[in-house]
């Protein structure tokens, strides 16, 4: 399994709170998806969270030409994938707030296809309506940002907001019931067991075609 790092970058805008996002290139890991800017972290960026700063800021410099201060980013959530994933990527997400004199983002037309600024609400919505393929660390890091007040306060307050809290860590697996896939995280009830009728605590993502849902409770 390889380190990586991703940045979910904030900034205020009209709209209200917008999150940049890119474009995987077909050929790529995760080509076609709409991902957060990121990629492995390198020998040279390091070890741990401070080797995954680094490699996070170094990739959003290659993926769009933003530079970011490693320092100014603060660690989100951790996940790790199910040891069924073809690629097993364990990966850092980090908030940080566009800087006040940050250049335009320029793709780098390689492995990055497109970019959009987008309200983390509007993401999803997209996804949901078929416009946009999502993996679920991508899918759930939004819907924690799209809701209610996350981002009242503003980019730079939400992302001070996140500073010194509780880093969640996801450490995935998946059950498949009736066609649909279904990845759960501890303190699922169905979690050790793979068992999804389990009674008690809830933390899964159920993803329905007809319509992916977050299910947390207990």
């Amino acid at each position: 399994m390889l380190d990586a790092a991703t940045v979910v970058l904030l900034r205020d805008s009209d709209a209200g709170i917008e999150c940049l996002m890119v474009r995987k290139n077909s050929g790529q890991a995760f080509g076609g998806m709409w991902v957060f800017p990121g990629g492995r972290v390198e020998e040279a960026d390091g070890t741990g969270v401070e080797g995954a700063r680094q490699a996070a800021v170094r990739e959003a410099a290659e993926e769009t030409g933003l530079v970011l201060d490693a320092a100014a980013l603060v660690p989100f959530s951790h996940w790790t994938p199910p040891t069924t994933a073809p690629r097993r990527y364990a990966t850092w997400f980090f908030l940080g707030a566009l800087p006040d004199d940050a250049a335009d983002v320029i793709v780098d037309g390689g492995e990055i296809g497109d970019h959009v600024w987008t309200p983390p609400a509007v993401a999803l919505e997209r996804h949901g309506a078929g416009e946009i393929e999502l993996v679920p660390p991508t899918w759930v890091t939004l819907q924690r940002l799209a809701e209610a007040g996350a981002l009242a306060g503003g980019a730079t307050a939400a992302v001070e907001g996140a500073s010194g809290g509780e880093i969640e860590r996801f450490k995935t697996r998946v059950v498949i019931e009736d066609g649909v896939l279904v990845t759960v995280w501890a303190p699922d009830a169905g979690y050790a067991a793979g068992e999804l009728h389990a009674p008690g605590a809830r933390h899964r993502l159920v993803m329905d075609p007809a319509g992916w849902r977050y299910e947390r409770s207990g």
